[in-house]
């Protein structure tokens, strides 16, 4: 493959897309009023629907995203494509359980809720978790589009992704919510515009749709209901369905940064608009991506880049078809890799921001003498986001070090969002729930999940367990004329089982499917926290407020509705709301 770089049209696209992010976040921090923390992060609660709806999809359809999932089917399938209908399930799930309850009381944070509900041990336990998911995660996001950058430019990587980082942290100090959500919208359209523009290209490189769906079939790419209950398949429908729903919820529902943002917005109703309109995108990204995957398939049906030595690592192969097609359209190159990092960055902005606030909120205001001005917190917090930003920009050059430990990642993920999402649903789904049953719950569900994971890995290092790929093939590599390769005979492909996936001496519990470690987690938590509220549970144990309970429940349990004789659990922790009466 030739060498492909940057033209100078390349570079002025990067100049002119952060310039656009800088200018935002300039007219936001200096024109806009953002003295206090209402403004900062709620955006004073007067955000549109559309900007939001994007800015969650921005948020959430990150650089890795877009390089994993469409490598995933061309290894493993459309299997995973059914992760569709767990996005749309899930935002059903959030406008009836999750949201009604967040949007009443609007916290400055979500995991305020939980110490209303349970008590503050519980709140700076699961305040913790998402801190080390952060700090842990936002490296890889800008590290994996500054690799790809480095592909194309021959700029060194540690010299581009400290420059984005930096240009991130600036417009997301100054301006705030705003900033972010607008500069989110506009990545998120130069993104879009990006992926229907290489989907374009790649289905006219390999012959159309036609020639996709034939290739795709001959490989076994096209599997879509394979029903096997078995929980050591890598991807099944049951597993990616379930798996899928319980994920988002954590990455959406649950999650302080896609919290914040439906809280902005003042009417529940706007907010369950928003929701439907990032399911329905966010659902449409990834068909693209994983159309994608299809494409890939074809492009290099009989003469897999990764078995031929082209690339090192699977996830390279999105990078390398998008340079191999730019060498007939010159500037998709750099298209695609400026979509990249605006996905990236509108991940990096979105979490810098929550962070800042959760770290501040939860750990530093309550030590804090009273009476500290809006003006001062408002401040404290953007110095709190430059060095949050600051400790990213160290990690990216440990992450350059991190090599196979990046899967390793990804089930860490899965080690604190489970339980935290476990004590979320206990609390508004299970009024007989208490402090001592959650506490239970989540720390037995952080051992046990914990256990499960590392222990798998463990296997997966020494290889005593491992999913095999799809049939892949090098026999047209070498081949000039690959016109006509799709019809030709080829060893046909050998679907993934259990028997040939590996791990037979492996105790089954160690081989689960990564796809079940979210759920696991959750439904630990709420088993435990259960079996735990009950036995321990006491006479004077206060009265839980209905409207910390999703309102679905309230009416199937027939609970009364709050008023301000009754349900006083509040009244033991001063909020930002001004009375009880407001959450009325």
């Amino acid at each position: 493959m030739e060498d492909v770089r940057f033209l100078a049209i390349d570079y002025l696209l990067f100049i002119f897309m952060f310039g656009l992010s800088c200018i935002v976040g300039i007219y936001f921090g200096c024109c806009g009023n953002q003295s206090t923390t209402a403004e900062y992060f709620l955006g004073g609660k007067k955000m549109k629907v559309f900007p939001i709806s994007m800015s969650l999809v921005a948020s959430t359809l990150s650089g890795i995203g877009l390089i994993s999932l469409p490598a995933e089917v061309y290894m493993h399938g459309m299997q995973i494509s059914v992760m569709i209908f767990g996005v749309i399930t899930m935002g059903v799930l959030n406008n009836y359980l999750y949201m009604p309850v967040f949007h009443r009381l609007k916290l400055s944070t979500v995991n305020d809720y939980l110490e209303i509900r349970f008590d503050r041990v519980i709140k700076l336990i699961a305040s913790f978790l998402y801190l080390i998911t952060c700090i842990l995660f936002l490296p890889l996001v800008i590290y994996a589009p500054s690799l790809a950058f480095t592909q194309v430019t021959g700029i060194q990587l540690h010299l581009i992704a400290p420059i984005m980082s930096v240009i991130c942290i600036f417009y997301t100090t100054i301006g705030g919510l705003k900033a972010i959500v607008w500069t989110d919208t506009l990545q998120f359209s130069i993104t879009l515009c990006t992926l229907a523009i290489v989907l374009v290209i790649g289905i006219c490189s390999v012959g159309g749709p036609k020639t996709i769906w034939e290739a795709s079939e001959s490989g076994d790419r096209l599997e879509f209901f394979n029903v096997d209950p078995n929980p050591t398949l890598r991807c099944t429908f049951w597993s990616v369905f379930v798996g899928s729903i319980f994920t988002w919820l954590g990455f959406v529902a649950i999650n302080p940064s896609g919290v914040q943002r439906f809280s902005s917005i003042p009417k529940l109703e706007d907010a369950k608009k928003a929701s439907i309109i990032f399911s329905v995108f966010a659902s449409l990204a990834k068909v693209i991506s994983c159309f994608s995957g299809l494409i890939l398939y074809t492009k290099y049906y009989g003469c897999d880049p990764l078995s031929a030595g082209y690339i090192t690592k699977i996830d390279q192969i999105v990078p390398y078809y998008v340079t191999d097609i730019a060498k007939q359209t010159p500037g998709v190159s750099g298209l695609f890799i400026a979509g990249l990092f605006s996905t990236a960055m509108s991940t990096l902005s979105t979490h810098l921001n929550t962070v800042a606030g959760v770290l501040y909120l939860d750990f530093i205001k309550p030590t804090l003498r009273r009476g500290i001005s809006e003006q001062a917190s408002s401040n404290i917090i953007k110095v709190l986001t430059i060095v949050i930003g600051l400790v990213n920009v160290g990690m990216i050059f440990v992450a350059d070090k991190l090599g196979s430990l990046f899967e390793l990642f990804h089930s860490a993920q899965a080690i604190t969002g489970g339980p935290v999402l476990g004590l979320f649903t206990l609390g508004m789904l299970f009024p007989c729930a208490n402090r001592r049953g959650a506490l239970i719950g989540v720390i037995s569900s952080l051992l046990l999940i914990s256990i499960i994971i590392i222990q798998t890995q463990v296997h997966v290092w020494h290889s005593d367990t491992r999913y095999l790929p799809k049939y892949l093939s090098t026999e047209w590599c070498n081949k000039t004329d690959r016109s006509d390769f799709i019809h030709q005979e080829m060893t046909p492909a050998t679907p993934l089982t259990s028997s040939n996936a590996g791990g037979g001496n492996v105790f089954w519990l160690f081989r689960i499917t990564f796809h079940y470690y979210y759920c696991i987690g959750t439904v630990l938590t709420i088993l435990f926290g259960l079996i735990g509220s009950i036995i321990t549970r006491k006479k004077d144990d206060p009265e839980v407020n209905p409207s910390l309970i999703s309102p679905c429940m309230v009416r199937l349990l027939s609970l009364p509705q709050y008023s301000t004789e009754k349900g006083r659990r509040m009244d033991v922790i001063k909020y930002n709301f001004r009375t009880m009466d407001d959450l009325d």
